[in-house]
């Protein structure tokens, strides 16, 4: 579990991830009759569009009966950039469609790589642009890429590949009222893997529907890790600054 762990709090710190309602529910009334089709296009309808996204993200972490949190400032160029710090820029990560940078001032340690090691541990290939879908509340893969199914399950629609790989499946909840993704699966059955990311509540900022609270759950064997991320005082479209250098001295370290 150590890998795992790690690389799930390095995604909780660089890239940052029972399903309730959000507080902020129109008031049309939920329909569980969409074909596959339909439910596909509500759902495109709800991506949230902006250019720039500021706000403060605390990050609560469970392993066994360990438990830690920290708040960081997150800062976010859509397509571009993610980009993250600790106070006093103790720990600072950034992370781009090319690559991911992060160091840490505490062991005076640096990271600068590709997402091969976390598509490895997830058993599909990883990029930027998935990683800010996870984010952001939108499915890691396109719903518009392969041939999906759907079915409704405890007033949810779950959506699934009509073809599940031999060794990895994954399954998107949708809720039925604003067709946004209430949780995302992934499960490795023969290698005892299982990662599930649910959003428990959206928030609605200038009209735009962001996740304000996600829930990370991490099983791998009979050890499970629990990553909770908070995003308080979100702001859209301001110009923002991705200050990044990596101090001279410090040590890499490879995953």
């Amino acid at each position: 579990m150590n890998k795992l762990k790690y690389i799930i709090l390095t995604l909780a710190l660089g890239l940052m991830f029972n399903c309730k309602s959000s507080k902020h529910i129109s008031g049309s009334e939920a329909s569980l009759r969409l074909s596959t089709r339909q439910l596909i296009k509500e759902n495109a309808k709800q991506v949230a569009y902006f250019k720039t996204l500021q706000s403060k993200l605390k990050i609560n972490y469970q392993d066994g009966d360990k438990s830690q949190t920290y708040s960081v400032s997150f800062r976010a160029e859509k397509d571009k950039a993610i980009w993250m710090s600790a106070a006093f820029s103790v720990v600072k990560v950034l992370i781009t469609p090319e690559k991911v940078s992060f160091y840490n001032k505490l062991d005076n340690t640096y990271f600068e790589g590709d997402f091969s090691y976390l598509s490895q541990l997830l058993g599909t290939e990883l990029d930027f642009q998935k990683v800010q879908n996870l984010l952001y509340g939108e499915t890691i893969y396109s719903l518009k890429d392969n041939d999906y199914t759907s079915e409704v399950s405890d007033n949810l629609y779950v959506v699934q590949p009509k073809n599940q790989r031999e060794l990895f499946e994954i399954f998107f909840l949708l809720d039925p009222l604003r067709f946004k993704v209430q949780s995302q699966q992934i499960s490795q059955p023969k290698a005892f893997r299982h990662l599930q990311i649910d959003y428990l509540a959206y928030q609605s900022i200038d009209k735009q529907l962001l996740p304000e609270n996600i829930k990370i759950i991490a099983v791998e064997g009979n050890e499970e890790l629990i990553v909770n991320l908070e995003f308080k005082n979100v702001s859209l479209n301001e110009d923002l600054r991705f200050p990044f250098k990596i101090p001279s001295g410090f040590k890499e370290i490879e995953l």
